[in-house]
């Protein structure tokens, strides 16, 4: 099978594109036919090798951990699933060796769910691990509660936009940070749109007086730095971006493969309370492309890597 592969840590410029073998099937994976994976920051800081403290790292690796395909086979253990299935997933395994952006790959069945029927299949695998972080953080870290206030920081993001919208259908009030130019895109989501920079903190407290009751994170640095003190009695803090939050008493959040959560993105999405906005695509021969775009930041969505 095709796939995008490197041998080594480096930049976009150590990825190839060729032929590799297609992997085996274990009893509890289900081999899936990509159609579209999405890229996300974690893919290139792996293979950069800031994670190497932390992850195992197999190579020659095939990056990628989102995925929207269609299921070729499952394994003798799999009843969940079924050939001709159409599904996404965080294809996270416990080691970093085969990833999404190939023609095929063998994920565990518990990284899966079926897609949702109103998104194509490039919307679909921008979903799971931009989605799965925001739902994470906003109803386990946060505990985000109908009618309190939550401030997102990089609000049009990947994880932000979704972030946006998983607190407006749990019945939050939401104010997001971002560019002047996507705070009329913050408003379609159902976000309070405030200015980045000098002065956030007065134009937070200017919508919000008496403080806010939850902050989500995708920054780090000042925007960290700043949010505490925003903060009503009892609020809470989590981040997805910066350790820092530890200190000052928030919760780190690193996202999870959880079937049931994924599930739940694709019910809300179903339910057109979500939906993926797709900032690019790149075929999957252009993978470095797509990283390079990626790892420049300030896009507004998405970026996918689609296969033939």
């Amino acid at each position: 099978m095709k796939a995008i592969t490197y041998r080594s840590y480096g930049g976009p410029d150590v990825l190839e594109y060729g032929d590799v073998p297609e992997p085996k099937l274990g009893p509890d994976s289900v081999l899936v036919r990509v159609v579209a994976a999405s890229v996300n920051p974690v893919d290139w800081k792996i293979q950069a090798g800031y994670l190497d403290g932390v992850l195992d790292v197999v190579f020659p690796v095939i990056p990628g951990w989102d995925v929207a395909g269609v299921v070729e086979r499952v394994g003798v253990a799999v009843t969940e699933f079924a050939p001709g299935d159409e599904v996404i997933g965080y294809a996270r395994e416990d080691m970093v060796r085969r990833g999404t952006f190939a023609e095929y790959v063998a994920a565990p069945v518990r990284t899966l769910a079926r897609k949702p029927a109103n998104l194509d299949f490039a919307q679909a695998a921008g979903l799971p691990l931009a989605g799965l972080t925001a739902y994470q953080a906003l109803t386990r870290a946060l505990e985000l509660k109908p009618g309190e206030t939550v401030l997102v920081h990089a609000a049009a993001g990947g994880v932000g936009s979704l972030a946006v919208q998983i607190a407006v259908a749990l019945g939050a009030r939401v104010i997001g940070t971002a560019g002047e130019h996507n705070h009329d895109y913050l408003r379609t989501l159902g976000a309070e749109p405030v200015a980045y920079g000098d002065g956030l903190a007065d134009r937070v407290r200017a919508l919000a007086p008496d403080g806010v009751d939850a902050v989500l994170d995708l920054v780090g640095g000042e925007a960290l730095r700043i949010s505490p003190a925003l903060l009503t009695g009892g609020g809470r803090l989590a981040s997805v971006a910066d350790g820092a939050v530890l200190a000052l008493g928030g919760h780190y959040v690193f996202v999870r493969p959880d079937a049931a959560d994924l599930t739940a993105l694709t019910e809300l999405a179903e339910s057109g309370r979500l939906t993926v906005e797709v900032a690019a695509t790149f075929p999957l021969e252009r993978a470095a492309e797509a990283q390079r775009l990626n790892a420049a930041g300030h896009t507004r969505g998405k970026i996918v890597v689609t296969v033939p």
